[in-house]
C-alpha cells in the first residue's frame, strides 16, 4: 500500500503547521568540528526564532538533553531524546502526507548520508520511524533513497527537483529514471515533476533543490540566480532559469518566476560555502531567512526585500546563516514541518 492509493499527498510547506521538528548538532559529525560552539549558538538562535511562530520539538541525543534543554527554558520548545548521527532532519526525517480528511501519515525514505559521504548513518536512517511512532502517525516505507531537501512541492500536483541529486547513482543505482519518478509520485501524490539539472556549486548534497528554487505559491517559483559569467553558478542558474521559463505545471500553468540574486562567494578554507537565500523556511505567519552579513549585506537586504514583497502577509525573520552553515547546511536543511491536523 502506498500513499497515492489512499489519496494522501504531500502538502505545500506554507500550509499551517502543528509544529516544527529539528535535530541538535553532533560534534562527531561536524564538517568543521572546531566550530561546534558557534554552530550550537546558531542553532539556538534558529530554534528560538521558529518558536516565536510555532511550537518546536527538538531531537536531542540523550546525553545532551540536560544541557541543551537549559538553552530554551520558557520557550515553546519540547524535546525528544533520540540517538542520531547528524543534524539535517530535513533529509533523514519523515515526509508528512495528508489526505482529504486531514488525516496524516509519514513517508519513511531510505537514508544513506548523501550517497555514503559520512559514516555512520545507521542511527539517522532509524530516526524517521522513531518520530512517526512518537507522533502516533501511520508509516509508509518507500523503496528508494531520498532526502527531503531534494524535493519541493506546490500542493497542487507539481514538484521541483534536480537530476543531479535524485538520479545520482550514489542513491539508487539499481533504479531507472522512470522507476525513481514513479516511486516519488506514488509516495507524494504529485502528477508532474519539473526536473532542474544541477544544484549550486560546491553543494555536498549533490544539488539539493532547496538551495536552488522553491514554490512561493502554486504557479509561482523563486529561484536564486547568478549574473557573473566568471562564477561557476552562472551556467548552473541560467540553465535552471531557462528550464523553469519553459515549464508548465500540473495544472497547465506557465510559471511566474521571481529571481533573488545570490550572495557573494565565501570560502571556508579551500571549500566554497553553499550560501543560499532559498534555504529559508516557512513558519506560521512568517519566514525564517538565513542572512550572511559582511560582503553580503547588500544582497541580504535585497533578498529580504524580495521576500517581503512576495509574502506581504508574512514576517521575514532573519537569522545568522553563517553560524548554521558551518555545520554543512542551513535553515531549511535543519527543519521538518508537521502539518496541522484538520
Amino acid at each position: 500500500m502506498k500513499p497515492i492509493d489512499l489519496q494522501y499527498k504531500m502538502p505545500a510547506e506554507w500550509e499551517q503547521h502543528e509544529r516544527t521538528l529539528l535535530s541538535w548538532p553532533i560534534l562527531d559529525s561536524m564538517v568543521y568540528p572546531d566550530d561546534y560552539a558557534t554552530v550550537c549558538d546558531g542553532y539556538e538562535e534558529l530554534v528560538s526564532a521558529i518558536a516565536e511562530f510555532e511550537p518546536v520539538t527538538l531531537i536531542v541525543n540523550p546525553d545532551d538533553l540536560e544541557k541543551v534543554s537549559q538553552r530554551f527554558e520558557g520557550q515553546a520548545v519540547d524535546f525528544l531524546p533520540l540517538e542520531h548521527n547528524d543534524a539535517w532532519l530535513r533529509d533523514n526525517g519523515p515526509t508528512i502526507v495528508v489526505n482529504d480528511k486531514g488525516e496524516r501519515a509519514g513517508v519513511n525514505w531510505h537514508f544513506n548520508a548523501w550517497g555514503g559521504k559520512y559514516e555512520p548513518w545507521d542511527l539517522d536512517d532509524a530516526v524517521a520511524p522513531a518520530i512517526l511512532k512518537h507522533l502516533n502517525i501511520r508509516q509508509f516505507d518507500a523503496p528508494l533513497v531520498l532526502e527531503g531537501g531534494s524535493i519541493h512541492v506546490d500542493g497542487e500536483g507539481t514538484m521541483l527537483t534536480t537530476e543531479e541529486c535524485l538520479l545520482n547513482t550514489n542513491r539508487n543505482p539499481d533504479l531507472t529514471r522512470a522507476e525513481i519518478e514513479q516511486h516519488v509520485k506514488d509516495f507524494t501524490n504529485v502528477e508532474q515533476i519539473i526536473w532542474l539539472n544541477r544544484g549550486l556549486a560546491g553543494d555536498e548534497t549533490d544539488g539539493h533543490v532547496d538551495n536552488v528554487a522553491c514554490f512561493a505559491a502554486p504557479g509561482k517559483v523563486i529561484i536564486q540566480v547568478c549574473h557573473d559569467p566568471a562564477d561557476d553558478n552562472y551556467e548552473i542558474t541560467q540553465e535552471n532559469l531557462r528550464i523553469l521559463n519553459d515549464a508548465v505545471d500540473a495544472q497547465g500553468r506557465k510559471l511566474e518566476i521571481i529571481e533573488i540574486q545570490q550572495p557573494p562567494m565565501v570560502m571556508h578554507g579551500e571549500q566554497r560555502l553553499t550560501l543560499s537565500y532559498l534555504n529559508f523556511y516557512f513558519v506560521n505567519g512568517g519566514i525564517i531567512l538565513p542572512v550572511f552579513g559582511g560582503t553580503a549585506e547588500e544582497a541580504d537586504q535585497h533578498a529580504m526585500n524580495v521576500l517581503q514583497a512576495t509574502f506581504p502577509d508574512r514576517k521575514i525573520r532573519a537569522i545568522n546563516g553563517m553560524a548554521v552553515i558551518r555545520e554543512g547546511g542551513n535553515v531549511h536543511c535543519t527543519t521538518q514541518q508537521i502539518p496541522a491536523q484538520a
